[in-house]
């Protein structure tokens, strides 16, 4: 194989998708088939094959690889199917909606021939990329608390209103942390580990007419002794996007697309156990930590990385097993909620799927009104 045939599902997100391998910005990849429900949208790309329904596509032999971009549930339903015909899958965020539709997604999965990624873009971001390199490379010492405080994901009355899917418990399977925050669940678990206990504390339609949650805050904590605090909100603006990681070494911030490195000339503890000084500090240097400039291509950026794991072998930025980790962050800060209690990771999947399957049967929320809204996608990228 000389480049692969790629076919997408859910014309959306999808759409984002299509535009860049139309313009060629994806090496050895040829666009030849999309699929989605709604006609119109299938219109706009007359020049390939469409189809109104995945099965056909998937049996068509048009197509080499998929990328699924549709509504959250039918990740792991269409994601099995692909897998079972031996197509590489390329998945958007969440992979599915709960741990045990992610375990069941895993399995269908054949092998290393088979390429199966995840859609978790902002892996390819200068600034995480250099965070994860000064963690990872013992440059911060070892971490003590992690913060992130992740705001800035506004979202209005009619964006909810836009979709009857969106926010509720039988369309999305949540909100903020299974729509907004899969890319930053995913970040705080490739810069940091996956904690072992999870506190989450949620509000439901705090600020919308919605069933889910859309105000977050949970608490981490590790065997190592570290904590970390996540918030997320979509009903705060203009919000706040700042990480905050105290080390050994010294505390490094990033915020407003900048990072700066508080160092300690000696690292904290040494220094604490070292001075006569009762009220003494370490001496600092304040470090700006240069950052190439990012070009926005992350997505192309994963998509190119997953065609060169299927022609070359290539290892993957975002392996599809990594995208339980997020899920199953997302689900035990749920679950906390409900339960009013810690929960111990890794969570039981069965535990968490009994409360959602009686929250999708006990809903009475209905929208009054579903109607399009004006949604610039391009806007929704946090960075």
């Amino acid at each position: 194989m000389k480049s692969v045939r790629l076919g997408i599902i859910g014309l959306g997100m999808g759409g984002v998708h299509a535009r860049y391998l139309l313009d060629g910005k994806v090496n050895r990849c040829e666009l030849t088939a999309v699929c989605d429900m709604d006609p119109n949208r299938l219109a706009k790309y007359n020049n390939l094959r469409t189809f109104r329904d995945a099965g056909e596509m998937f049996n068509s032999g048009t197509i080499d690889a998929v990328l699924i971009a549709t509504p959250h549930y039918s990740h792991t339903t269409l994601g099995i199917s692909a897998l079972k015909k031996g197509l590489h899958v390329l998945v958007e965020k969440p992979i599915s909606v709960h741990k045990a539709d992610c375990e069941k997604l895993l399995e269908a999965h054949r092998g290393k021939k088979q390429v199966f990624a995840a859609m978790f873009n902002l892996r390819c971001t200068s600034i995480y990329k250099k965070i994860r390199h000064l963690v990872t490379s013992g440059e911060l010492g070892e971490i003590r608390r992690v913060n992130w405080i992740i705001t800035n994901w506004f979202r209005t009355e009619a964006y909810y209103a836009s979709g009857g899917w969106r926010a509720t418990w039988g369309g999305e399977g949540g909100g903020v942390l299974l729509n907004q925050c899969p890319h930053n669940l995913d970040l705080f678990q490739w810069m940091f580990g996956m904690p072992d206990r999870v506190r989450g504390f949620c509000q439901f339609g705090r600020y919308h007419k919605i069933e889910v949650e859309d105000d977050v805050t949970a608490y981490f904590e590790y065997k190592d002794g570290k904590t970390g605090v996540f918030v997320a909100s979509t009903g705060e603006a203009p919000g706040t996007n700042r990480l905050e990681v105290t080390g050994e070494k010294g505390r490094l911030v990033f915020e407003n697309n900048k990072i700066l490195f508080t160092r300690n000339e000696a690292p904290m503890t040494e220094f604490s156990r070292t001075t006569d000084q009762g009220f003494a500090m370490p001496p600092v240097w304040e470090v700006a930590i240069p950052v190439p400039a990012d070009t926005g291509a992350g997505h192309q950026e994963l998509t190119q990385n997953f065609v060169d794991a299927i022609l070359d072998g290539a290892p993957l930025v975002a392996p599809a097993k990594d995208g339980m980790r997020s899920v199953e962050l997302a689900n035990a800060i749920l679950l906390s909620t409900f339960e009013n209690k810690t929960i111990d990771l890794p969570m039981n999947s069965a535990q968490y799927e009994r409360h959602l399957k009686r929250l999708i049967a006990a809903s009475k929320f209905k929208k009054k009104e579903v109607k399009p809204a004006v949604n610039d996608l391009s806007k929704s990228f946090n960075k």
